[in-house]
């Protein structure tokens, strides 16, 4: 039991489950078994353990999607240490931000390095080290640190990890206001991750082409993380990141049964559809968006020419990324400009009392789970106004239908300040009254 409750104790689970099964592919490469990745992670957490990274030193990690960049993230992860992915596309004075932010002790890097981070990093004295796999992947990482020729296994064996543990730590979008530190623990990304597999049925049969950047929740969680304790397989794409003139040449290359992405990356593979048609397609279970809305023109559009339904979810950092979505055709059926279904967490719409709004009726979407972090880093004030009635506030509007389905609205920023919350509702409660008013009229 103890297995589920962390998120190396499901990968672990996965190894001695599916040993033999593909885990990650670099295309037209190689690729690693779900036993051999954890042979490398376990001796990459050697070397960190090694160089002095132990319990709750953050180490902040700036790669391309790579397999050495999968590798040291699960190995942090195994140290008991945090991992702190970063964008390699930020400037100096943003890598400095996070990097102070989130207090990191070591930044990581592929061997190319990364400039801005080096000149961030160098200036706040945190010490600088890159990761390399050999080209075949039949080696083990090497470290540039003078740890490397000192580590020991046994030390990583010696090592439990434990549910409480802060494992990752994000940083939200910060759009109307400074980013927020958002740490999540192995329980947090073991709920989640246990989420995802049980909503799309993921199996050691499934394989996908991760198209989004992994050091965001979406990418990291949904398409790499949760196929890897599923025993499935995870295609990094040849190009080195998404790519439409290769998306289609991956995808039937790995036996490819599902893929998640963003409306715009939806869109580009549409596009190139139409232009450019594939000869053949493989046959998918489905397709997943999320992370912004998905207009339903696009949804019918993407099943219409690649015969897959077309599954919308909602997520955000502080869930570790999945809340809802809409279910596999043979559970339910999914609903064109739905996110669908709560998924392994309560879920309420309240209004600015905290009471529970009905079917149809607006107000903040709220949830509470083993998914959800405790709590933003360093900041009382965010924290006060997030929780309150023991729920987390997402800051969305929205409504749940007769049939359980949740349909967004939008923010409440962009809506109305919180304490017009329930006048916002009684508009959208007209407004839905109105619209089945007319429906009634035009049907007789």
């Amino acid at each position: 039991m103890a297995n589920n409750l962390t998120l190396t104790g499901l990968l672990k689970k996965a190894a001695v489950e599916f040993p033999d099964r593909r885990a990650i592919s670099l295309s037209g490469k190689y690729h690693l078994t779900h036993a051999r990745l954890q042979e490398i992670v376990d001796h990459a957490a050697s070397l960190l353990l090694a160089s002095g990274i132990g319990h709750g030193d953050v180490v902040a990690l700036t790669f391309p999607n790579t397999v050495e960049y999968i590798v040291m993230f699960l190995a942090v992860i195994r140290c008991r240490a945090v991992a702190a992915p970063l964008n390699a596309a930020y400037t100096a004075e943003e890598f400095e931000f996070y990097l102070s932010d989130s207090e990191s002790k070591l930044l990581i890097t592929g061997p190319e390095g990364i400039e801005a981070a080096h000149a961030a990093a160098s200036k706040l004295n945190i010490i600088r080290v890159t990761a390399t796999l050999p080209g075949s992947g039949d080696g083990l990482i090497a470290l540039s640190s003078s740890a490397n020729n000192e580590s020991s296994l046994d030390s990583v064996a010696e090592i439990t990890n434990d549910p409480s543990d802060v494992a990752l730590f994000l940083h939200t979008s910060g759009t109307t206001s400074r980013p927020k530190g958002v740490p999540l623990t192995q329980l947090n990304l073991a709920s989640s991750v246990q989420n995802i597999k049980s909503v799309y049925k993921l199996t050691e049969s499934d394989s996908t082409v991760v198209v989004l950047p992994l050091f965001h929740v979406h990418g990291m969680i949904a398409g790499l993380l949760s196929s890897l304790i599923a025993g499935a397989s995870v295609t990094l794409p040849a190009a080195g990141r998404f790519s439409a003139s290769t998306f289609w040449s991956d995808m039937i290359a790995c036996n490819a049964t599902w893929y998640t992405a963003v409306p715009t990356i939806h869109q580009i593979i549409l596009e190139r559809h139409l232009n450019k048609p594939e000869p053949t397609y493989p046959k998918l279970r489905f397709i997943r968006s999320c992370s912004a809305s998905l207009a339903p023109s696009i949804m019918a559009r993407l099943e219409e020419s690649f015969g897959a339904p077309v599954l919308e979810a909602y997520a955000m950092t502080e869930a570790a990324h999945l809340m809802a979505s809409n279910p596999l055709p043979e559970d339910g059926g999914h609903k064109p400009g739905s996110v669908g279904k709560p998924v392994g967490q309560e879920m309420a719409i309240l209004d600015q009392n905290g009471s529970a709004q009905l079917a149809g009726v607006s107000g903040e979407v709220c949830i509470r789970g083993p998914n959800v972090t405790k709590g933003y880093k360093n900041n009382p004030e965010a924290n006060k106004a997030a929780f309150q009635f023991g729920w987390f506030h997402t800051g969305d509007v929205g409504y749940f239908d007769e049939d359980g389905y949740l349909h967004l609205v939008g923010r409440i920023k962009e809506l109305i300040n919180r304490g017009g919350i329930y006048f916002f509702c009684q508009i959208i409660r007209v407004l839905i009254i109105f619209i089945q008013i007319m429906q009634v009229n035009n049907s007789t």
